[in-house]
């Protein structure tokens, strides 16, 4: 299984440091190339490799860590996104409530962006903290801090949520996008939920 992350901001960067203290290879990818990224992960290990946009979408699981208008560009470099997992890492919902009824139309966002990459298999994961949050110490002996999964199809979801445990994290399955991930989409009740899991 291979892995990448598209977006070299806040997001991505950190999600590339949680790859790399977890010894687990990713490459991460922006629109300016290789020689922009290589500056930003040079502390991170082997672990982490910069790489171009059309090979870190190789990758069989694909972390779009980019906000969620930019969602739509990635989206579009391919028409066809069969047999990748997507990992939606969005949320739309701070977005102006203008931007929200133009881009959802009453839709949930990961349910817009699951159309934007047909044949894939969506997840959302890793969104329900802002990054300062998701890395911060855990200060209970033993403790995990949670990551909240949600997919429409349950393989995936059972497949990002391995990844989450081998990446140091407590997941939580949650069901499929319009009820689980529904929990997780911004300003609903498990938004900024910091909770720890012992054992």
């Amino acid at each position: 299984m291979t892995y990448s992350i598209i977006g070299t901001g806040n997001v991505g960067l950190t999600l590339a440091g949680i790859f790399s203290r977890a010894g687990i290879d990713v490459a991460i990818a922006n629109t300016r190339g290789p020689a922009t990224i290589e500056p930003l992960i040079a502390s991170l290990g082997q672990s982490v490799t910069a790489a171009t946009l059309d090979a870190a979408l190789e990758a069989h699981v694909i972390f779009f860590a980019v906000p969620f208008l930019n969602f739509k560009d990635v989206a579009a470099t391919r028409s066809d996104w069969t047999g990748k997992i997507v990992i939606d890492v969005t949320n739309a919902a701070f977005l102006p409530l203008d931007v929200q009824e133009r881009e959802l139309q009453g839709r949930l966002s990961s349910e817009v962006n699951a159309d934007r990459v047909p044949g894939a298999n969506l997840v959302k994961a890793f969104n329900q903290l802002p990054m300062k949050g998701l890395v911060a110490p855990v200060a209970i002996p033993d403790g995990r801090r949670v990551v909240f999964v949600s997919s429409d199809d349950e393989a995936s979801s059972a497949l990002v949520a391995k990844l989450v445990s081998d990446l140091g994290y407590a997941p939580i399955e949650l069901g499929k996008i319009a009820e689980g991930g529904r929990l997780i989409q911004a300003r609903n009740a498990l938004i900024f939920q910091n909770l720890i899991k012992v054992g």
